[in-house]
């Protein structure tokens, strides 16, 4: 078996053990009761920026 083919199977291994994993980890993530954050936790004063430019008069020269 030449170096090229055994490097090949190697990464194809890790590929596919780091596909399984990222499987599980997904599946043990949405698996989580997720619950909203109470209202209570929310800054009750909304902030609004506004930016307005208003060009009056153009300048010619």
């Amino acid at each position: 078996m030449d170096r090229s083919k055994l490097v090949a199977i190697i990464t194809g291994v890790i590929s596919i053990i780091l596909a399984i994993a990222y499987l599980i980890l997904v599946q043990l993530l949405d698996y989580r009761d997720m619950k909203p954050a109470p209202i209570s936790q929310f800054d009750q004063t909304p902030a609004i920026i506004s930016n307005c430019w208003q060009i009056d008069k153009i300048a010619e020269v």
